[in-house]
């Protein structure tokens, strides 16, 4: 009684205790309540497809020094990622935080489990994201809290003070593409609660890195950076670009400039070696001939130059000490170098084997031959000083510029250029059930990839660039590939190619092509030969008559224009897929030109109203059902504008209108595109997400299930499937897998509807493979689409269990400041076994025989449920199940005929059920890739039942026998404690014990040491017989052997038997028994009725 007054009043605390937190917890909830359309879409979840092969570019790691294997690695445009297990596995610690790019991680000296994160990538290259601040985290990457310096946009190093973690210093680089905002060195000496700027230069110029003195704490230097780009040019340094050197800790500092080059100078790196504190090399980019390597031997004060070497500054010119050498010192670049004699002399790191392009190291501080290098195509490890790589192959962190898809059967392939990792395509999904592997991709082109387009008839034919409009015809068949980029005729001078020249293939003629530089190029024989179809299409803008940074810089100014594609190209091109010859082309300079003739005339727009002059034009895309309307996207990114600009014009690009409305007002959009059946059907991508609207554009809708926050810089839409593919540039390749529910979704639709089942697509039956056993936790698989039919249903409210309803007007209440009726312990006792509610699909064949049952946890909005095609599991539910479980899975079952099916949802609620939908239609189709299949698929089907029934029949014997075996036990050992009991009686309840002991040995034979083969020659059990014919053709959809006949005829044979000898015993012998224990009075065993006597 005790223990019960006990559980009541620990029942009646926490019912009472759970609205009172609830109301606590509300004050602390800052995330912004989800309303309309976006609190009903969670349901429909974007499917990460990789691929992890190639990888992307790193920034930053950081290494925990008392276990190597746990580790950090900030992928520029990725996000964070975790391991613990030295790189076998890899989890993404950073995907909800409203930046993707990262510059840095550093990991707190005395607490491991602290650590921060500086966003926005530490380079001024041209294709970067960009940061909204400082992070930390307490718990290990578990989660994050934003501590402040959001308009740093790049952040180059965080360092933190080893004698108090308080103490943390912040070099913010400020900007690449506009001046001001969070930019110099910050130092807080709370942990991040306050900010004060310790290195203060100018509206252009921030800091880009930090040292610690490892011998002195109170000794640190900084290297400023000035430097601007923006779509037209790129400055890479400045008069402002500086050395400092600190003596009390960062909180004041001074420049330190002896024997460094007195010009402008760029790009900057720092290290101290640890072996002798005094040494301290700097490399530098400067004005020609000024930059290159220098070593100080006092601590900075004065500098030696070493050598000329100095590598790419609008990268990273980062520098590493060796651990145990003094004078050997690792340079991270394009082709990653050493030296060992302090810089005046190099060599080529180890490059066998692995990418190029080099930005970030690790070096072991206990082993120098151990370390892991960070480049532009992911990780790679070594242990011995270089020779040889480990390649890290399971972080999905590429970088794509573009997608584009084929009509490849069963799966459609995915196809995309990317930053430094080639142009490749793989499948969206695959017959293996662990999913798409590396194995599973194609490169059809080297170098950065971006425009690509696959023939629609001919999908062996696919078309791929890299950077400068080199365009292939690649043969998928033979792996051939040929250069078909147009070239200047004699005399003609060269064209102007973008860094990202746009490819199409004709929607009115599948072999004819177009390419733009600063014209537009036609081909009608697949790229064999062009034409020219236009003349100059851009601004015509002379980029030098502009000023960056407020002045006009010399051509000997550093790294200008560098790495920088000439001004005025075209960057976007499309052509109605309604009227053959509508031709769009957009420009890096801010024109669109439209043509109505294929080419032969042109009509220029310059300006639109509320986007600013000369932004580049990301985007077009010809309307799919009106050939006068055309959208476009605008990028001002890097005039440090990151505003939201879509455009529409109805007039054929004659007047446009903003369509813009309620997207992000910091979300750069990238890219759109239309549904195929819905013309108000609109998708975008943007710098931090994948927006739909279902109005033309009046409001967005973001869907955020199964994808990070990452940058959206191309949709493609895959027809026959009804799949979104998206490009990410830092993530993959993401699907939205049949998207039809957003054509029917709306605000009239979710005030009317209270269930709805949509459309349900066909399904595809096949056997699923596995992948090669034993390869362990490295190899990264992308995940397939459930496997079988999906149902996606909608709910507008959910059942209410007993104690929510009491909770939710508790609250009220409470809140009110009213009295709150208690309730008494029965109601406790009551609510606490109500049974959950729970949804059932009901799926039935085409004569409506139910086949099959589903259950799903009702939630509220759209969600989805698959079925695998398989009728019921025939094996007996668990005998120890403690208690009802709706939600309990029920996967495993012979497979089902194809042909067409119908599903209906209800919902059981308090017991009583509710019909929801009526009956929906689908259809199951098998997938036709077996060399020899099965002629009458309804003979297959018929000995799938048959052998279901026969195994369920088995089953159920042998669980009743065990179930026999357990009770002759218990009668046994009552009979021996029960005086009245006669010998007679235990003498029949052993002859019974023997009977079954018998059967079951019929039915399961003897336990094997190690196999069945191994037992001498017997007479094989039913169970094993059946055993061998249920997983003899799991795997197949083959035509029945008559093997399996034979044997199955053998099982329906003797099994009878079996079953009809345990009967006699459990329906004659053991009643016998029970009531003779029951004459003489013996305590109760279970399944006996009890005499009343």
């Amino acid at each position: 009684m005790q223990k019960q007054l006990k559980g009541l009043f620990l029942i009646l605390f926490l019912s009472a205790f759970s609205f009172l937190s609830f109301s606590q917890k509300k004050d602390k909830k800052t995330d912004k309540k989800e309303t309309g359309l976006s609190s009903v879409i969670g349901g429909l979840k974007f499917r990460s497809i990789g691929p992890a092969f190639t990888s992307g570019r790193i920034s930053d790691f950081a290494v925990n020094p008392d276990n190597p294997a746990e580790y950090y690695v900030a992928a520029a445009c990725g996000h964070i990622w975790k391991t613990i297990n030295n790189g076998n596995s890899f989890k993404p610690v950073f995907d909800k935080y409203g930046a993707y790019s990262i510059g840095c991680v550093t990991m707190d000296p005395n607490n491991h489990n602290v650590v921060w994160a500086g966003t926005g990538e530490h380079n001024h290259q041209r294709a970067i994201g960009y940061g909204n601040g400082v992070y930390k985290s307490l718990d290990g990457g578990k989660s994050w809290e934003n501590m402040g310096l959001k308009d740093s946009r790049q952040v180059g190093a965080i360092n933190i003070d080893p004698r108090n973690s308080d103490i943390v210093l912040v070099a913010a680089e400020g900007s690449i593409w506009g001046p001001g905002g969070d930019r110099g060195l910050y130092r807080t000496e709370n942990g991040g609660k306050s900010w004060n700027k310790v290195i203060n230069i100018s509206e252009n110029t921030g800091v880009n890195n930090i040292a610690r003195d490892p011998s002195n704490p109170e000794i640190l230097y900084a290297t400023s950076e000035q430097r601007r780009r923006h779509v037209y040019t790129k400055i890479g340094g400045g008069p402002e670009t500086k050395v400092y050197k600190s003596e009390d800790g960062g909180k004041t500092w001074r420049k330190i400039t002896k024997g460094l080059p007195s010009g402008d100078m760029g790009g900057t790196g720092i290290a101290i070696s640890p072996v002798n504190p005094n040494v301290v090399y700097i490399i530098v980019e400067a004005e020609t001939g000024k930059g290159g390597f220098y070593r100080s031997t006092d601590k900075g004060e004065s500098w030696s130059k070493m050598s000329d070497h100095t590598s790419s500054g609008q990268y990273d010119n980062i520098i590493y000490c060796d651990p145990k050498d003094v004078d050997k010192v690792y340079s991270v670049e394009t082709f990653s170098k050493y030296s060992e004699d302090g810089g005046k002399t190099w060599k080529n790191l180890g490059n066998n084997k692995r990418h190029v392009d080099d930005h970030a190291m690790w070096i072991d501080p206990k082993n120098p031959d151990h370390f892991l290098i960070g480049t532009d195509g992911g990780v790679y490890v070594s242990y011995d000083a270089g020779k040889t790589f480990r390649y890290i192959s399971n972080l999905p962190v590429t970088q794509f510029y573009r997608v584009y898809l084929d009509n490849e059967k069963p799966f459609y392939n995915v196809y995309g250029g990317t930053q430094d990792n080639n142009s490749y395509g793989g499948p969206s999904r695959s017959i293996c059930s662990a999913g798409v592997s590396k194995c599973d991709w194609t490169v059809t082109v080297g170098g950065d990839g971006f425009w690509g387009a696959v023939d629609p008839e001919n999908s062996n034919i696919v078309y791929s660039e890299y950077q400068y409009g080199n365009l292939y015809r690649f043969d998928k068949k033979s792996g051939q590939r040929l250069l078909i980029k147009p070239a200047p005729a004699k005399d003609e001078l060269t064209y102007r190619w973008n860094w990202n020249a746009p490819v199409i293939i004709s929607p009115h003629n599948h072999k004819r092509l177009y390419i733009a530089a600063n014209k537009l190029f036609k081909s009608d024989d697949q790229g064999n030969s062009w034409e020219t179809i236009s003349p100059d299409l851009t601004a015509q803008i002379d980029r030098n008559t502009w000023k960056v940074m407020g002045k006009y810089w010399s051509i000997d100014a550093v790294k200008k224009d560098v790495s920088t594609s000439l001004f005025g190209t075209v960057v976007s091109l499309d052509e109605s897929p309604v009227k053959d010859g509508l031709l769009y082309v957009g420009t890096d300079d801010g024109v669109i030109q439209v043509s109505e003739d294929g080419g032969k005339n042109w009509r220029k727009t310059s300006s639109f109203s509320g986007v600013p002059e000369y932004t580049y034009v990301s985007d077009v895309f010809a309307d799919r059902f009106d050939e006068n309307v055309v959208y476009a996207t605008f990028d001002n990114r890097k005039r440090d504008d990151f505003k939201p600009y879509i455009m529409k014009s109805s007039d054929k690009g004659k007047s446009w209108v903003s369509i813009s409305n309620d997207l992000p007002k910091d979300g750069t959009v990238h890219t759109v595109s239309q549904d195929f059946k819905n013309k108000n059907l609109l998708f975008v991508g943007t710098e931090f997400g994948f927006f739909f609207s279902v109005n033309g554009g009046k409001k967005w809708i973001q869907i955020k299930s199964g994808i990070p926050d990452v940058a959206v810089r191309d949709i493609a839409i895959q027809k026959r499937e009804n799949d979104i593919v998206l490009a990410t540039f830092g993530r993959g390749f993401y699907i939205l897998d049949n998207y039809e529910p957003l054509r029917e979704i709306s605000e009239t639709f979710m005030k009317e509807k209270t269930a709805y089942m949509f459309p349900i697509k066909d399904a595809l039956q096949y056997v699923q493979t596995d992948r090669k056993y034993g390869q362990g936790e490295t190899d990264y698989f992308a995940k397939n689409p459930s496997y079988g039919a999906v149902f996606t249903y909608y709910l507008k409210e959910v059942p209410v269990s007993s104690k929510d309803a009491r909770h939710k007007k508790e609250k009220k209440l409470f809140e009110n400041g009213e009295k709150i009726p208690q309730p008494s312990w029965k109601q406790l006792e009551d609510e606490n076994k109500e049974e959950l509610s729970y949804l059932l699909f009901t799926i039935t064949d085409n004569e409506g025989t139910v086949i099959k049952k589903l259950t799903a946890k009702p939630a509220k909005g759209v969600n989805r449920i698959a079925w695998n095609l398989a009728y019921d599991n025939p094996f007996p539910v668990n005998e120890d199940l403690k208690k009802f479980d709706p939600l309990k899975k029920n996967n495993f079952g012979i497979p089902v005929l194809p042909g067409i099916y119908k599903v209906s949802m209800g919902v059981y609620d308090k017991g009583l059920y509710k019909k929801l939908t009526d009956p929906i239609s689908f259809t199951v189709k098998r997938l036709k890739n077996t060399t020899l299949p099965a002629e009458d698929e309804k003979v297959l089907a018929t000995y799938f039942k048959d052998l279901n029934k026969t195994v369920k029949r088995m089953y159920a014997t042998v669980n009743y026998a065990e179930n026999l075996q357990k009770k002759i036990i218990l009668l046994k050992q009552t009979a021996l404690k029960t005086s009245g009991a006669s010998v007679e009686l235990m003498t029949k309840i052993q002859n019974a014990e023997k009977a079954v002991n018998i059967l079951m040995f019929k039915l399961e034979g003897v336990s094997p040491k190690a196999s069945y083969e191994e037992i001498p020659p017997h007479k094989l059990p039913i169970e094993i017989r059946l055993q061998d014919l249920a997983w003899a053709h799991i795997e197949s959809t083959a035509p029945v052997t008559k093997t399996e006949k034979d044997q199955l005829n053998i099982v329906k044979e003797e099994l009878p038997l079996v079953i009809s000898e345990m009967k006699k015993i459990a329906m004659q012998t053991i009643p016998e028994i029970e009531k003779a224990l029951n004459d003489v009075g013996a305590p109760w065993t279970p399944g006996r009725i009890m005499n009343e006597k």
